[in-house]
């Protein structure tokens, strides 16, 4: 999709479709709202009448379409909800659900009025660019296998009009770093979505050379011989029952001139979860190829930090294998020994995430002696039983990056909510034979023992975040229809938004 930007008003533009936001009727509200005044001149007074007779009421997913008495065209109106709860994300989300309204409707060039999606003390800057966010984030589609079903919008112009045309160089500043930002999310989905036959360790590592390629950023591969020689016990048990060996997949991106921060973004990358030997039931196995989100997320995350040049060095690792069960798999009862040298029980082959986070935690603290690491993971079913499908859990003990990435999820609209990581914790994930176990006897606090797994091969000196991301990473039937307009069905790639913005504001 193309995204223009036009002093203009809308309604002197040659578009299929002009689409306005229209904040939510309020009790005893009769009049239009003063807002919507150049639309209803649009139609010809036909938006009055309808509001009059209560037709419509600008609640939020609601979308009315209006056809122009001049033949020039329809008037889309997106609800915006009650004018004072409007913020960022409500605007996001309108565009998103407007142009998903408008797929199969003959609406390939559509015009947003600005003015309309204003937002009290927010610069219009940013309503631009969450318009932009949204309709570009909300018209994805994987089409990889199969040709679009319907037709879809292909241009989205933001009309500035008086009111804001004075500041379209602003304007399209701000909307340039989105687009970048959202052609990166669409990238991103789509290795996410690819399935486990085409999606192998081997091709995440292809992808991550083609990346650096691209973009410049030095890449290393340690394949299955390497991970033998660093002692990647993690890696190499977990990916022992697949023909599709390991991977652990390095990017580099220098920062600007001068950085004097270096941040690891770690991603589990398990291209299949069959579970192993404790293998799953057979339920929504077809959707675990998934598995791989945190680790295509991290791709995503390194190609956004090139392109938008963030400030800090940002290194990137993807532990990538396939969790199959086989003659030659893992087993219940084993004993792993990892990069750094702390040795794992594993209790349950399923529990293998973690397994393959600890080397690649191990490796990056040691080798790249980072002042950050953040891994993304879809780890727990826990997490997703806490916090639901579209909230990522946080677990960290640095409360200053606590905060950091709390701000950038507030502004990315990706949310995340802090979980706490106890001594408790820590004591129940300790094995009588081995330094750590990788499963509990008890089921409760799944998400918080297998952030306190994570943190022994991190250690206390280096500040750590945990994303649990199993929850807002993908979406299936059952909850694509409470997840954001802009979230599609399959993968979402969650936290690549959120980890940019905070690598943005200085990843403090």
């Amino acid at each position: 999709m193309k995204i223009a930007i036009d002093r203009r008003d809308a309604s002197a533009a040659d578009v299929e479709v002009v689409v306005s936001g229209l904040p939510e009727r309020a009790e005893g509200d009769a009049p239009l709202p003063k807002a919507a005044a150049a639309d209803d001149l649009l139609v010809g007074g036909l938006l009055a009448a309808a509001w009059g007779r209560k037709e419509l009421s600008g609640r939020r997913k609601e979308v009315t379409t209006i056809h122009r008495p001049d033949g020039r065209g329809r008037l889309t109106l997106v609800g915006l909800g009650p004018r004072g709860a409007a913020d960022v994300e409500t605007v996001r989300r309108a565009a998103a659900e407007a142009v998903k309204a408008l797929k199969g409707r003959a609406a390939t060039r559509v015009g947003f009025r600005l003015s309309s999606f204003s937002v009290p003390r927010i610069p219009p800057e940013e309503v631009a660019a969450a318009i932009a966010e949204g309709a570009l984030l909300g018209g994805y589609e994987f089409t990889r296998y199969r040709p679009p079903k319907e037709s879809s919008v292909e241009e989205a112009t933001i009309f500035l009009g008086k009111e804001h045309a004075g500041r379209s160089r602003s304007v399209a500043r701000s909307v340039d770093r989105t687009r970048t930002l959202a052609d990166v999310v669409r990238w991103t989905r789509d290795i996410a979505n690819l399935p486990a036959d085409t999606a192998t360790p081997e091709r995440l590592a292809e992808e991550a050379r083609a990346l650096g390629k691209e973009l410049g950023l030095k890449v290393t591969v340690h394949d299955e011989k390497e991970l033998a020689k660093m002692n990647c016990g993690g890696l190499l048990g977990v990916g022992s029952g697949s023909s599709h060996p390991p991977r652990l997949v390095v990017l580099e991106y220098p920062g600007r001139r001068g950085a004097k921060r270096t941040v690891a973004v770690v991603g589990k990358g398990i291209t299949f979860d069959s579970g192993g030997i404790s293998i799953k039931p057979s339920m929504h196995l077809s959707d675990m190829k998934f598995d791989k989100s945190g680790a295509v997320a991290v791709l995503g995350i390194l190609r956004a930090a090139a392109l938008l040049k963030v400030a800090p060095r940002v290194v990137g690792v993807l532990a990538c294998a396939e969790n199959l069960p086989s003659g030659h798999a893992y087993r219940p009862g084993d004993v792993l020994t990892t990069y750094n040298g702390k040795t794992i029980e594993v209790l349950n082959t399923d529990a293998e995430g973690r397994v393959v986070l600890a080397d690649a935690l191990g490796y990056v603290v040691d080798r790249h002696h980072p002042d950050v690491v953040i891994d993304l993971a879809t780890l727990t079913g826990a997490c997703v039983v806490a916090l639901g499908d579209d909230t990522g859990g946080l677990m960290t003990t640095d409360d200053r990056l606590a905060r950091a990435l709390a701000t950038a999820a507030s502004e990315s609209g990706e949310p995340v909510w802090r979980l706490p990581l106890t001594d408790y914790h820590r004591e129940l994930v300790k094995s009588e034979v081995a330094d750590v176990r990788n499963s509990t006897e008890m089921p409760p606090a799944g998400a918080l023992t297998a952030a306190a797994f994570l943190e022994t091969f991190v250690g206390r000196n280096v500040p750590w975040a945990h994303l649990d991301i199993a929850g807002p990473a993908w979406t299936n039937g059952g909850t694509r229809k409470y997840q954001p307009s802009y979230q599609p069905a399959g993968a979402t790639a969650f936290g690549v938004r959120l980890v940019t913005r905070y690598l943005e504001n200085g990843a403090a």
